[in-house]
């Protein structure tokens, strides 16, 4: 399907979405443009229904909306955000969403030499792990949307953030192991449900219990432990002992870990979907973000899940903690790998790299504009 960029727009009976009026007319003033919101919604994603896109479209009032069904869509999107110059873009379904176009716009506005804008979230995805770190609101029947775009037009501040370069995108947090597995896990149930009767349903809790119970939950005791290695490809590496202080420095090229892992993983921001802090360590320092290696098994997690959920758990025979800027992780064998809350495949190598650039991020937290 081709992008779409409309301010009045009906869906029709194929889903495919039509424009009216002027939408496609560029601006006139580049420094209007500027003050102009581009919103990027995932057209696929649970939340975002008929009546939350209409919604935008009555929000806007002066942004352009933008919704995409493939993956595919997302370059051409960017480019057409970059050339009409916005001064903002937010983003809706999720943190996957969010990497994807973050990563598209900043490749377009690099390209084209242009400045970047700043980028924001709308909380309508199933994994929403930003939402936490910038107070983006629920969506309760659009009243959230109407009150986070408001905000962003009056006074809502912003901060520079620095983002994790992986597999030629940029992404708040992504790893190995683990919570990989159960992605692809989800994606494939997900996949199953959604040709049947109970597709309605597929995109949310449904297909995370379902695969949880039919597919990651036995094969996590069938299925090898990975050997890992990891080495510095960069400036020292802390590891860090009891209540985050650091233990140990790692020169460059050194090894970081090698050994069995079940979970590897990086961030940027403290939080994993659903307000889970399992980065605490994540903002210590502008020039570092947080790897957790983690050898944790399913009862030890069980028995420890309110301390993990809240960041508190610590033991350092079973979770390592590291900061880090630029790193080799190596599996053997290939293991499932995610970036940003999507599954990419099996990996063998990758390379994970804090980007040398922050980009503008819109926070609610953050003191109001001047």
């Amino acid at each position: 399907m081709a992008t779409i960029c409309y301010t009045k727009a009906r869906m029709s009976e194929s889903g495919a979405s039509r424009v009216e009026g002027e939408a496609n007319r560029p601006s006139a003033e580049s420094t209007a443009a500027r003050r102009r919101i581009a919103v990027v919604v995932n057209g696929n994603a649970k939340s975002v229904t008929e009546e939350v896109i209409a919604t935008l479209d009555q929000i806007l009032a002066g942004g352009d909306l933008f919704v995409s069904r493939r993956i595919e869509e997302s370059a051409d999107i960017a480019r057409t955000i970059v050339e009409r110059g916005y001064g903002t873009v937010l983003t809706g379904g999720g943190d996957g969403t969010f990497t994807v176009m973050v990563t598209e716009v900043v490749r377009a506005a690099d390209a084209a030499k242009k400045p970047r804008p700043r980028f924001g979230l709308l909380r309508l995805g199933t994994g929403n792990s930003l939402a936490w770190v910038v107070g983006a609101s629920k969506v309760g029947k659009g009243r959230g949307l109407a009150a986070d775009i408001q905000r962003l037009r009056e006074d809502a501040g912003s901060r520079p953030m620095r983002l994790i370069e992986v597999m030629d995108m940029l992404t708040p947090f992504c790893g190995y192991g683990a919570d990989a597995q159960v992605l692809a896990d989800y994606q494939r149930t997900k996949a199953f449900l959604s040709r049947g009767p109970l597709a309605r349903y597929a995109p949310g809790a449904l297909s995370y219990i379902v695969s949880n119970v039919t597919q990651t939950l036995p094969s996590y005791v069938i299925r090898p432990v990975p050997h890992i290695r990891i080495k510095n490809l960069g400036g020292d590496v802390y590891r860090l002992g009891e209540r985050g202080r650091v233990a140990q420095a790692i020169p460059k090229g050194g090894i970081v870990y090698e050994g069995k892992a079940r979970l590897i993983a990086c961030s940027t921001i403290p939080y994993y979907g659903f307000g889970m802090r399992m980065f605490p360590f994540a903002e210590d320092r502008p020039d570092r973000m947080h790897l957790r290696v983690s050898n944790i098994t399913a009862p030890v997690f069980a028995a420890n899940f309110p301390a993990i959920w809240r960041g508190e758990y610590e033991n350092l025979e079973n979770t390592f903690d590291f900061l880090v800027d630029d790193i080799e992780v190596c599996a053997d064998p290939e293991t499932p790998f995610q970036v940003g809350g999507d599954p990419v495949g099996v990996q063998t190598r990758v390379e994970m790299r804090l980007s040398p650039e922050p980009i503008e991020l819109c926070d609610f937290y953050a003191p109001p504009r001047g």
